[in-house]
């Protein structure tokens, strides 16, 4: 019974005298290694995140781009235009320097009395591919665009053209043009280089270009 007694009273007495520096800074060092583990994983989970979600707005801009921009090459239509200084300009023009072009169906939901066909530019500045949309078709000296930022980290924008032929041309219309020659190409293909994904094509079909197959109105 003594000895029992003994051993109660050293245990009470040890709990009462609480813990030493030493075991106090062991589970400080402890604690301080858990957070640091637990602040590690949450910074890699939220910088994953963050990365899905740049991923994800990159694809929609570039998913937009090609829709908006195909949508305008498919309706182009074959009328020129007169320049800002009285020049003629045709209808489908581009080449290193960009694409423009008139394209039709263009929305009226407030039934203004305005044509349905509108001009079109697509050209790369400063890394960012912009959209010009003219209120006219044939300007004049004040005329300016509209611009649109549809994309950036992009670092060129090329174009080439399909003529009547099959052949692909870098340029439109092509040089040493004939009478013979549609005034719209058959299609035209679209490369992107982008800084953070490399090398994006589309081709987009002109349907006013595209010869109809006999019989068929």
């Amino acid at each position: 019974m003594m000895t029992v007694r003994y051993q109660r009273i050293n245990t009470v007495a040890s709990i009462s005298r609480g813990f030493t520096l030493i075991e106090l800074l062991v589970a400080l060092m402890i604690f301080v290694l858990l957070a640091v583990m637990s602040y590690g994983g949450l910074r890699t989970v939220l910088d994953a995140r963050e990365s899905f979600e740049l991923h994800n707005d990159r694809l929609a801009a570039l998913q937009m781009l090609f829709l908006v921009m195909g949508r305008d090459i498919e309706q182009a239509v074959d009328r020129p235009i007169r320049g800002n200084f009285g020049d003629s300009q045709p209808a489908l023009q581009g080449g290193s320097n960009g694409l423009e072009l008139t394209r039709g169906g263009r929305r009226n939901p407030a039934g203004l009395l305005r044509s349905q066909l509108q001009r079109i530019g697509w050209t790369l500045e400063d890394e960012q591919v912009q959209r010009l949309s003219w209120p006219v078709l044939d300007r004049a000296q004040d005329t300016e665009a509209d611009r649109q930022t549809m994309a950036g980290q992009v670092t060129g924008l090329e174009f080439r053209f399909l003529d009547q032929q099959g052949q692909w041309r870098l340029q439109w219309p092509p040089s040493g043009n004939d009478d013979q020659q549609a005034s719209l190409p058959r299609a035209v293909e679209v490369t992107l280089e982008l800084e953070d994904w490399g090398t994006v094509m589309r081709v987009f079909q002109v349907v006013a270009g595209t010869p109809r197959p006999q019989g068929q109105s």
